[in-house]
């Protein structure tokens, strides 16, 4: 561990945070399972980076998991410190970023209750990402009122904490655009500029499949490799990857389009040219995939290990953890219910 722990740095996070001048950011994961290679190319690089550079509070989000898994509440209770430990493994620190719980802020649940009154039914069922998840979940009619209103928690989170600018990929723009609209009718109501509206924070990193290449890469489908992986589940992750269904012989030609082991390899591998090499060979002939996969593997090998072993290390000292969430979450409590007092003026609610 570090000689100097987290939950001392984190003390004085707030006093470092308000003497920064850059952007309100906020994030955040679900915590319906531990992180995997998805999450670090799309998301938790650009917070490690992004950390350094702006007001950055990263949102568990554990009510929102709830949404599609209340009937079994124990898969997001077990895995919001499994979260919380990723997010320290990969580099983020709570000395520079606001690490907190949804649950522990209920600022954020009454503001969705408000915003729902400025939003239509007919409104949130138009919202694409929410019908392409309604339709890949297969809920149809018997969609949970959470998920159905999960846009309207999402606002309640984003303009809680002021956020101007938020990471998403280009499927949670809908989402985003939604939080606008939200805005801009609680403003008019306001006769005033009480909230503010947010823009994306679009990441530059391709969107990465999943181990099979066929399926949206998820946690519960088994065609991920977790950050946590050990050594034998990311072996036998590369040996299931897809590849080129017609390269039969080595010495054949092979396409790289759509081959996922080529696409992993130019996301992690740190010798872009030599990858470009690798591509050449392949589509030539001559280059087997048992070869392409070993490659791979060694690289996802050497990057893992050391997330791997500082994640085990914060996993045993769970008290850590909990004490990161406590202060972060504290200090969240505070900016949400400014938000929320602000927000209740507006509908004269204020009265006690």
């Amino acid at each position: 561990m570090n000689d100097q722990p987290f939950t001392n740095q984190a003390t004085n996070q707030a006093t470092k945070q308000s003497t920064k001048t850059a952007e309100i950011i906020l994030t955040g994961d679900r915590a319906t399972g531990p992180l995997h290679l998805g999450h670090y190319v799309g998301s938790l690089k650009q917070r490690v980076d992004l950390q350094n550079h702006h007001q950055q509070t990263i949102l568990v989000a554990d009510m929102q998991g709830l949404t599609d898994n209340a009937h079994n509440p124990t898969k997001v209770s077990s895995n919001i410190l499994n979260v919380v430990a990723d997010y320290l493994a990969v580099g983020i620190n709570p000395a520079k970023t606001t690490i907190c719980l949804q649950s522990q802020l209920p600022a954020l649940a009454e503001l969705t209750m408000y915003y729902s009154n400025l939003v239509t039914i007919a409104r949130l069922e138009r919202n694409p990402t929410v019908k392409s998840e309604i339709q890949s979940k297969g809920f149809e009619r018997s969609i949970p009122a959470g998920f159905l209103t999960y846009p309207i928690s999402q606002a309640a989170d984003i303009t809680g904490f002021h956020a101007t600018l938020v990471p998403v990929g280009d499927d949670q723009l809908p989402m985003l655009e939604q939080t606008n609209e939200i805005v801009r009718k609680l403003n008019s109501l306001a006769g005033k500029k009480i909230l503010k509206e947010c823009r994306p924070l679009l990441s530059n990193a391709s969107r990465l499949p999943s181990t099979d290449g066929k399926n949206k890469m998820s946690k519960t489908m088994g065609n991920t490799i977790n950050l946590g992986a050990s050594e034998k589940e990311i072996r036998e992750a590369v040996k299931s990857m897809y590849t080129d269904p017609n390269h039969l012989r080595i010495e054949d030609p092979g396409s790289v389009d759509g081959n996922v082991v080529f696409t992993y390899l130019d996301a992690f591998h740190p010798e872009a040219a030599y990858v470009e090499e690798l591509k050449a060979h392949y589509q030539r002939g001559g280059l087997g995939d048992g070869t392409t996969k070993k490659i791979l593997e060694e690289c996802l090998q050497e990057m893992l290990r050391p997330i791997r072993q500082k994640r085990t290390e914060f996993l045993s000292d769970k008290a850590q953890l909990i004490e990161i969430l406590s202060k972060g979450s504290e200090i969240s409590r505070e900016k949400t219910q400014q938000v929320l007092v602000d927000v209740k003026e507006v509908f004269g609610l204020n009265i006690l």
